[in-house]
């Protein structure tokens, strides 16, 4: 009994929780904690199991399953330190840097320029959405979020608005729209064409966006969440800054480089990788093939965020050519706050991990074998399930598509886009503790864990829903068969 995984999920929920909230439980200790008492309760056939369901051979999975329990722990946090650890420390550096020397401040009075001050949250949720079609949710958000709180500065209030603004449009496109993992998985196992789930995800995003925009609003009503001070963003440099005349802050084109650069590098990188072959790019010649191979290896997520990085550096330098302390001490600061989120980040990686070895995946297809569901929703609620139970939006695609991609090829009365669109929203349901992008989230905006349970989470859960209900219309209205 205390090895079937909806248990074991539950005792780790409990821990992870309770811990932060009632024992006031550093988190990263909480996710440790959690991590070892979950794996300590993982049976070894289920970790074999786990591991011949990720296509291991069976002596790997064996021998998975005989490692000592720290060193599966140490495996998963290097691994989730291995695939945002860099991406976070430049990011901290970018953050720190366009707030230091005012390109956050001139890019925030640019955007003002154009929409005023009543239309900069519709700004920033459409911008965001826009960037995380080519690019991952925790790009966007690392190089949003020094804006937002520029732009609350500004605002003199609604930071949780544009928080909130900023993950909503993000996290939609990245789980609706190619080229992201999550969408060219659904993609390839339920024969869905390229382009029709970038228009449908591209639509359903656009109605759940605007969903997320009016949760955001009665949110940021319902809660008056304050821009914090912190050492990564001191209240004071920001308002300093808001008071600067235009002509001493960095140029538009200056100031947007961080974020160009990064954005548009990982942007074009994707676009090649979706509409070219590696046996067609070999083909070109000369010049063109020179570009190509420059973008693909320039475009790589780690590199591109280092070069954004180098580019804020060299706008502090040239900003505060007079001040070379302020430059060194501006990038101490950010890897200073960058390693405390690295770390709680990728405890929260190895905790869902260990989960994801109890076989939660395989449990709750068991349950929902032969249930008698309409599919579209019961697509939606098996990939809710699993996302909540192990915290990955992508491995709960991976694991519903699995799932239902058999009947996705069966006579069905509409087309299995509207199969594959209702798993997307179901990634979205429900982000707590055993996903890195809670944490990513919480810490980068200065959330407390209680303001995230309270806000982005529901944010995310309500455009699920959102999601749900017009593919649930469109299938109806229009089956496209």
């Amino acid at each position: 009994m205390l090895h079937d995984p909806l248990i074991i999920l539950l005792i780790g929920m409990v821990l992870v929780i309770g811990g932060i909230i009632a024992f006031r439980l550093n988190p990263f200790l909480a996710l440790l904690l959690a991590a070892l008492v979950v794996a300590w309760m993982t049976p070894e056939t289920s970790i074999v199991e786990y591991g011949l369901s990720r296509g291991m051979s069976q002596s790997a999975a064996e021998s998975l399953a005989a490692r000592p329990i720290g060193d599966r722990i140490a495996a998963a946090f290097g691994t989730t330190t291995g695939q945002i650890g860099i991406l976070i420390a430049m990011a901290a550096i970018i953050g720190k840097c366009m707030l230091v020397s005012g390109a956050a401040e001139r890019i925030v009075r640019s955007i003002l320029r154009v929409t005023g001050e009543q239309k900069a949250p519709v700004a920033f949720i459409s911008g965001s959405f826009f960037l995380g079609i080519p690019v991952f949710f925790d790009t966007v958000f690392y190089l949003m979020i020094p804006l937002a709180k520029a732009m609350a500065m500004k605002l003199k209030g609604n930071y949780l608005l544009l928080v909130l603004c900023v993950t909503a449009g993000a996290a939609m496109a990245n789980s609706l729209v190619p080229p992201t993992p999550g969408p060219l998985f659904l993609i390839a196992e339920m024969d869905i064409p390229i382009g029709m789930m970038m228009v449908g995800g591209f639509l359903v995003g656009l109605v759940t966006i605007a969903v997320g925009y009016f949760f955001s609003v009665w949110a940021n009503r319902r809660w008056e969440i304050p821009l914090r001070d912190s050492p990564e963003a001191p209240l004071s440099e920001i308002k300093a800054l808001a008071e600067k005349d235009v002509s001493s802050l960095p140029g538009v084109l200056s100031s947007l480089g961080p974020i160009i650069i990064p954005l548009g590098l990982i942007s074009l990188k994707a676009g090649l990788e979706t509409f070219f072959t590696p046996e067609s790019i070999l083909l070109t010649g000369g010049l063109t093939k020179w570009a190509i191979e420059a973008v693909l290896f320039f475009g790589e997520k780690n590199l591109a965020l280092i070069l954004g990085a180098l580019a804020a550096i060299l706008t502090v330098v040239q900003q505060k050519s007079s001040e070379k302390d302020q430059v060194i001490k501006s990038v101490q600061v950010a890897l200073t706050s960058a390693g405390v989120i690295i770390l709680i980040t990728a405890a929260g990686g190895a905790f869902g991990a260990m989960l994801q070895q109890t076989g939660i995946s395989g449990r709750i297809a068991e349950l929902t074998t032969g249930y008698q569901m309409a599919l579209i929703p019961l697509a939606f609620f098996v990939t809710a399930l699993v996302r909540t139970a192990q915290g990955s939006a992508t491995v709960a695609m991976i694991t519903a598509s699995g799932i239902l991609s058999g009947m996705a090829t069966t006579s069905l009365e509409y087309h299995q886009l509207y199969l594959g669109l209702s798993i997307a929203c179901g990634s979205k349901l429900v982000p707590w503790m055993n996903d890195s992008g809670f944490w990513i989230v919480c810490k980068m905006s200065n959330l407390t864990e209680k303001e995230a349970l309270k806000t982005f989470s529901p944010l995310l859960t309500i455009m699920g829903f959102a999601g749900l209900a017009v593919i649930m219309l469109a299938a109806k209205l229009f089956p496209l068969i």
